[in-house]
């Protein structure tokens, strides 16, 4: 019982939804409606002027009428193909505006959803949900609920045509008709469940596509190009299942209505056929009856196939709703506080957070980091170092206890706010398929080729970026993949340092560069953090050594606080990870082509 409540409540959603899209462009399916009917009853003409060409003309000898009936049908003609084209116009460009609007709508509520939401989505099912499942907008705005009500108009007048000329035989045709539409209903009832799951399965599809196509370097470097293939063949077979019961399912009611079809020709063969020799009707009459009962049976065959679009498109218009029914990150931030230019004060008051329910991440974490101060989070890796800088970057939010700015809590300043005064630099950097200029001025739009070089010099990339043919009008190719992982991680750079922002996040920031890379980089690094508020993920400790603060994270919890100098005297956790690095980095230098052990790693230079 509750799940029937509950799908009856999201099929009222979804039509209210649909109600919504078609009163936005009610005065365009208005006037393509006007230009429907004046078709449809101009296309009438044609079956209407066979009773005077058989009984009069024919039948009489009326040569007389044979021109007026000839313009007549002519001109009939003329407006029925001028309206079907301006049909298409009007409606079409109607239906590509509607589709349009509904993807930029889905695309801005998607990119404002929580960052662990798109943790635990597929990109390509987010892409299907914005892309394709907006297309079935089409049949709403477009020519499919104009031409299901057309088709609903034909039949009503071709049925009130046939009961003038037999009443008894249309009743007939009446109750198989009547039998033909419960039938369609209650397909039409089996079928939305199947486009709506093939919709998903589309999603996934496509999704687990994209992810082998972007690691397709890992794919040939483990040649899983075979696994790929028959992860791809599973679900391509899950779409072609889905889509054969569809097919399935439309094929029969199409070949009920052909029974449908039959059925009400045998009736008109007998009763009509009887009634021309009973005298009851004329030839002329039979034929145009004939006629006008293919009039009404065509448009209401086609409501099945319209019907199944429109289906479809409820189906596409539910996977939508249900992503923008969700909360977005910046639901509320106009009830919240305006944040003007913050000093970069950043407090933790006793902050718990998880993932999942009954699985901390963080517990009870606190720390004070003042205005222009660089605070490094050292530890073990799943100890909650980027889980504690996502909380900065308010990417998460703490599931108790507090992130403060300037002694205000983040939760009640407007995200939009805070986040334009914040800058990253992660651990695996993104670039987009665009020139160099592109991607360093990505966190500042409005800069200039100069701001962008100097940026570009603090970090180390102008060099390289000159040494390139277009220079800084380069593309790099889709995540960089034309630079090296090194020049990609400057290239990050250089994007914070244009961004100019008060409160800093390097989380590995010199993970993927060599030594004299990292020794260039520092004096850019240096001059980045002058002025800000920074936080520091680094494995290498030497690069942190120059901190206000480092804090030693461990299990979710700080287990020691203060200088490089300081941790080294206590003798504890951090002189540990700083020793055996140490240990490391100095076996490399001496026996640089000897392999790494643990009994090598222990043993020390």
């Amino acid at each position: 019982m509750p799940d029937r409540e509950k799908s009856r409540l999201k099929r009222a959603n979804v039509w209210r939804e649909a109600r919504e899209i078609i009163w936005r462009y009610r005065r365009r399916i208005a006037f393509g409606l006007v230009v429907m009917v004046v078709g449809r009853v101009a296309g009438m003409a044609i079956p209407a002027s066979s009773k005077f060409l058989i009984d009069d003309v024919l039948g009489e000898g009326r040569t007389e009428l044979l021109l007026p009936l000839a313009i007549g049908v002519a001109v009939a003609a003329l407006l029925q193909g001028g309206s079907s084209f301006a049909l298409s116009q009007i409606l079409g460009v109607a239906a590509q505006r509607a589709i349009t609007e509904m993807r930029k709508t889905v695309q801005a509520h998607v990119a404002r959803l929580p960052v662990n939401y798109f943790d635990s989505t597929r990109s390509g099912v987010l892409i299907s949900r914005i892309m394709t499942d907006a297309e079935g907008i089409r049949n709403l705005v477009g020519t499919g609920l104009v031409q299901l009500t057309g088709g609903l108009l034909t039949a009503a007048l071709s049925l009130c045509v046939l009961l003038f000329l037999n009443w008894s035989l249309t009743i007939y045709t009446v109750s198989v008709l009547l039998v033909f539409g419960g039938a369609m209903a209650f397909a039409f009832r089996r079928l939305r469940p199947l486009f709506r799951e093939r919709g998903k399965i589309n999603a996934e599809v496509t999704g687990r596509l994209g992810e082998s196509l972007s690691g397709v370097r890992i794919v040939k470097a483990y040649t899983s190009e075979r696994k790929e293939n028959l992860v791809f063949a599973r679900g391509a077979h899950r779409l072609l299942r889905n889509v054969a019961r569809s097919v399935t399912g439309v094929s029969a009611v199409t070949a009920f209505s052909s029974v449908v079809i039959g059925a009400i020709g045998a009736m008109m063969i007998m009763a009509g056929g009887s009634s021309v020799l009973a005298g009851e009707m004329t030839i002329g009459d039979l034929i145009m009856y004939v006629l006008f009962t293919g009039w009404m049976i065509n448009p209401l065959v086609q409501m099945a196939s319209i019907g199944t679009q429109i289906t479809e498109a409820f189906a596409g218009l539910d996977r939508i709703r249900e992503i923008r029914t969700m909360a977005t990150e910046v639901d509320g931030d106009a009830d919240r506080a305006p944040l003007g230019l913050t000093y970069g004060h950043i407090d933790f008051e006793d902050v718990w957070f998880s993932y999942e329910d009954e699985v901390p991440v963080l517990k009870g974490v606190s720390l004070h980091a003042p205005p222009v101060s660089t605070t490094a989070l050292v530890g073990s890796s799943g100890s909650g170092k980027s889980t504690l800088a996502s909380l900065v970057l308010s990417f998460n939010q703490p599931d108790s206890g507090r992130v403060l700015v300037d002694g205000r809590d983040l939760a009640g300043i407007r995200l939009a706010d805070y986040r334009r005064q914040v800058g990253v630099v992660l651990q695996d950097n993104f670039l987009f398929d665009d020139t160099v200029e592109y991607n360093i001025r990505y966190g500042r739009s409005g800069a200039t080729r100069e701001e962008v070089v100097n940026a570009a010099r603090l970090a180390h990339c102008h060099e390289f970026v000159t040494a390139f043919p277009e220079g800084y009008d380069t593309i790099i190719g889709e995540r960089g993949v034309k630079v090296s992982g090194g020049q990609r991680q400057r290239l990050a750079i250089a994007r914070a340092i244009l961004a100019d922002p008060r409160i800093l996040v390097l989380d590995e920031a010199t993970s993927s560069l060599d030594s004299e890379s990292e020794a260039q980089i520092q004096e850019g690094l240096r001059t980045l953090r002058t002025g800000r508020t920074t936080f520091v993920i680094a494995h290498r400790l030497s690069t942190i050594r120059s901190a206000d603060q480092i804090l030693v994270i461990e299990d979710g919890r700080v287990a020691e606080r203060g200088t490089h100098a300081e941790l080294i005297a206590l003798d504890g956790r951090y002189k540990e990870l700083h020793d055996r690095q140490y240990r490391i980095e100095m076996n490399r230098f001496i026996n640089p082509g000897e392999e790494l052990t643990p009994a090598t790693v222990s043993r020390g230079p």
